[in-house]
């Protein structure tokens, strides 16, 4: 899958892979198996409940543009009903960014939490907790953030676990990690300058100044 510019449109790959062809992969392997095992009964009942927890999830998109009450009850009942669905980790990171968006910061980590220890993509697992770590500095969780942060990512989320420990590391008035952090996002960017880093950097390097 190719690398794109923000986590969003992550997701929205991810979300539009599995919509696309899903319901076509959790088919091929649910028949495999099947095949090899020799458990016709496994087999079907195995792919009709992923068909069931496929045509659920489409259904809970078609509510999520109305009010985050709704949409939050549909999505919990979901991952109740579809624990075990490869769409409940999907539905779990969409239920944290109706909370983050409502600053419920403490629902936002449990829904992360949970995407994190549901999702079998690294691509995606990185973004929840990338994500993760940004809630834990809303709720001033410090050292719980950088030990999220602490866990191994793929190179392409350097810039912003660095942003998140610099501004963790601002928070907790450790300017020179702080300043390290920032120029170390800097330097891990690979989609060209980020005028909202560099103005942190700066204004780090300004208030530094001030305060001499």
């Amino acid at each position: 899958m190719d690398i794109h510019q923000t986590e969003e449109q992550q997701v929205e790959a991810i979300k539009k892979f599995w919509q696309d062809n899903g319901n076509a992969i959790i088919a091929g392997l649910v028949i495999g198996l099947g095949g090899f095992i020799g458990l016709n009964y496994y087999k079907d009942h195995k792919l009709q409940q992923e068909l069931n927890a496929s045509e659920a999830y489409q259904n809970m998109l078609e509510i999520a543009g109305q009010d985050s009450a709704t949409f939050t009850s549909a999505g919990e009942a979901f991952m109740a009903e579809h624990k075990a669905s490869s769409y409940a980790m999907l539905t779990a990171m969409a239920l944290a960014k109706t909370a983050a968006e409502n600053q419920d910061w403490a629902q936002a980590q449990g829904y992360l939490t949970t995407a994190i220890a549901e999702s079998v993509d690294d691509g995606m697992k990185a973004i929840a907790t990338v994500r993760l770590a940004r809630v834990q500095l809303q709720l001033a969780a410090y050292e719980q953030a950088l030990a999220t942060l602490a866990t191994k990512l793929p190179a392409s989320f350097d810039a912003s676990v660095e942003e998140i420990k610099g501004d963790i590391y601002t928070k907790q008035g450790k300017t020179e990690l702080a300043r390290n952090a920032y120029q170390a996002a800097i330097d891990a960017a690979t989609d060209g300058a980020n005028p909202a880093l560099q103005m942190k950097l700066d204004d780090l390097a300004q208030a530094v100044n001030l305060s001499n």
